[in-house]
């Protein structure tokens, strides 16, 4: 498919496979469903999903099951880089830990045009690294080492969930980007579940990087979760990196994802009371039980990496494009398997559903209940519970309406 017309697409470029075809274990927290054609076939006749990116191409295993179908025909390589099935592309990304001398961890990923390329990145990380074939696993090198190898490849690389509490750049393992990346070598940075751009409005290094928010996807259903539009003139590897710099008319046009307070990291959390901390006295002890044991939320995070930074008040470049707090429709009250089925074999795929479907014509299918919900998501006027420690947030079924994220209980 080419052609010099550019159009949306919408990406989701953080997706986990759990299990090859033949079994092998490749992210043990995924689902077994979770196999390269899987999420293809997921994205392409269920989603409407244009561009992928699956983190975990680097696994052996994963290489054999993309050269099996490239070999049957099943699937063929886009000639701007990836790997075509139907209207869909998949990038072959993977997601690789770092713990640099004085830090803490944190998870990166990396983006590569062509499974030639992957197989040789395969190689060079097989020598710093104990176990290949799984996901996520440590590579024994610095980061800036690490980076500047993708980027010699001809790589993208993006730093993961930049704030959540595990394995982040600043939720674990680093209070400044520049300590351990070269800022100059990042393509963008992920906002992660609980963020918004708003919210990394108020870190200074941040300010001329892109955003992109992906699903972290470890089953079918939650692909998409989280996305990006994009204005491109096809799905491919080269088309992206024209997005993230916006050259030749193409751009980020929106991302899409969760109101943070809808994320499972936005509040600190209290481990041994299990209440969502609130109130954190002084010596930084739980207002409900006393214990010291808390998980960091995200807001809290970011505040104080604020306050470091001399910045009070988020700082949004006009050219960033806008934040659009989306509710997945399994979030949606009321859409089970057998109203989701239903919308589906009327509207096609969830992204019509989500973004042109006609409310009435969904009432029709859904009822006006389910129907009253999506078009109040649609226009932001949802009322939303915190999440946190773990937990997501709830959507609730009055009216009354969040506007300030950074702020919201």
């Amino acid at each position: 498919m080419k052609t010099s017309k550019l159009g949306r697409v919408f990406a989701d470029l953080h997706l986990h496979i759990g299990r090859t075809e033949s079994g092998q274990p490749v992210k043990i927290s995924g689902s077994r469903d979770l196999t390269f054609f899987n999420i293809a076939h997921e994205a392409a006749v269920r989603k409407g999903i244009g561009l992928l990116g699956i983190i975990d191409c680097h696994a052996p295993g994963v290489q054999e099951d993309i050269a099996n179908l490239l070999e049957s025909g099943e699937m063929e390589e886009a000639q701007g880089g990836g790997i075509r099935y139907k209207e869909t592309t998949i990038l072959l990304g993977a997601e690789i830990e770092v713990r640099d001398e004085g830090c803490g961890p944190a998870h990166h990923l990396a983006y590569l045009p062509s499974l030639a390329d992957m197989k040789e990145f395969t190689v060079w990380m097989s020598r710093h690294m104990k176990n290949v074939n799984l996901s996520s696993q440590r590579i024994y090198v610095p980061a800036g080492v690490l980076q500047r190898e993708v980027k010699d490849r001809g790589g993208l690389f993006i730093p993961a969930h930049i704030f959540t509490p595990h394995k982040s750049l600043f939720g674990s393992c680093s209070d400044r980007l520049d300590r351990t990346l070269d800022p100059m070598l990042v393509d963008a940075v992920e906002l992660g579940l609980s963020s918004d751009s708003y919210m990394a409005g108020l870190i200074p290094e941040l300010d001329g990087l892109p955003f992109v928010t992906n699903s972290d996807a470890h089953s079918l259903g939650k692909i998409g979760r989280e996305y990006n539009e994009l204005l491109i003139a096809e799905p491919s590897f080269a088309e992206l990196a024209l997005a993230l710099r916006g050259l030749s008319g193409r751009a980020i046009t929106a991302n899409y994802g969760l109101n943070p307070v809808l994320g499972k990291y936005h509040r600190t959390y209290c481990v041994n009371c299990g209440e969502l901390a609130d109130e954190i006295n002084a010596a930084g002890r739980c207002a409900h039980c006393g214990s010291l044991k808390q998980v960091r939320g995200v807001m809290d995070r970011i505040e104080e990496l604020a306050f470091q930074a001399g910045r009070n008040k988020p700082v949004v470049p006009d050219d960033r494009p806008p934040y659009v707090y989306q509710v997945p429709l399994e979030f949606i009250p009321g859409v089970g398997k057998r109203t989701m089925d239903k919308l589906l074999d009327r509207f096609g795929t969830e992204m019509n559903i989500l973004h042109d479907a006609k409310v009435s014509e969904i009432a029709q299918t859904a009822g006006e209940a389910t129907a009253s919900v999506i078009a109040r998501s649609r226009s932001g006027t949802l009322n939303l519970l915190s999440g946190g420690g773990g937990r997501y947030g709830k959507v609730t079924s009055s009216e009354s309406r969040i506007t300030d994220s950074a702020n919201a209980d």
